[in-house]
């Protein structure tokens, strides 16, 4: 793998400034373009450093932070969530970030973000690729479908909140998408239940999207967060595999 860069940068959005993390291959590019969408627990050293080893296969990845109408990573620091009490406030803090990020909100960030690659002599011309993780598992999906001309593949592991029976369901939208899509579920996950898969895959097919979706068996939600206790690190490898080899046949060079 190729050095790596890492800085921090601001997006311009429509509501404001989103900080973000930089990771690209040093010297000369560009380089095709990731938008990672970060889990819930926000941009913090791990994000980074899974940006740094996804900009050293040869892309240009960037990791915004969702959360930056409330101010600048990390909006919440990630305390020691064995400890039942701090684990109670980190999670009422959280609720009020997680109900904020509305499809229209999603879409409206997913333009901005997209329009940053497009603008960047550091990224290659064409769709890009998008990884997201627990909440940004959800977004992925939820940016195939709003901006399908700009997306070439996106991945989701662990992701959350596919294909509920709410109104506002992402897999009510994916007749939309024109990208390849990967999804990793994690294994006996109350947030994306073996029934919530079925009707995920069922629209999928309906609409004729290219996809692969698998079960992690054994592994919990959060399998590649290798700072929390569901870390994997079986499933996380598998995870590089399955993304890496993803891009590799998406996005152009």
């Amino acid at each position: 793998m190729t050095t790596v860069t890492g800085t921090t940068l601001d997006v311009p959005t429509p509501d404001g400034a989103a900080d973000a993390y930089l990771a690209h291959p040093e010297g000369d590019g560009p380089h095709p373009g990731v938008l990672m969408y970060m889990d819930a627990f926000g941009v913090r050293p791990r994000m980074r450093e899974m940006a740094d080893r996804l900009a050293g296969h040869g892309y240009t990845v960037l990791v915004p932070n969702l959360f930056y109408r409330a101010g600048r990573a990390p909006v919440v620091e990630l305390p020691d969530l064995s400890v039942a009490e701090e684990r109670s406030r980190f999670f009422e803090k959280l609720g009020p970030l997680l109900s904020s990020m509305t499809p229209e909100v999603a879409a409206r960030d997913a333009g901005a973000y997209l329009d940053w690659f497009a603008a960047s002599p550091l990224v290659t011309d064409g769709p890009v690729g998008i990884t997201g993780y627990c909440l940004g598992g959800l977004l992925a999906l939820r940016t195939a479908e709003s901006h399908p001309d700009r997306v070439a593949a996106a991945a989701s592991f662990h992701g959350g909140r596919l294909a509920t029976d709410e109104d506002d369901s992402p897999h009510l939208l994916v007749d939309r998408v024109r990208a390849e899509l990967y999804f990793g579920h994690a294994d006996q996950d109350h947030s994306m239940t073996d029934e919530q898969i079925t009707r995920l895959e069922q629209a999928l097919d309906a609409a004729g999207v290219r996809y692969r979706s698998e079960v992690y068996k054994g592994a919990t939600h959060g399998f590649t967060m290798s700072d929390t206790a569901a870390y994997d690190a079986e499933a996380e490898a598998r995870h590089w595999r399955e993304l890496i080899d993803l891009f590799g046949r998406t996005l152009s060079a």
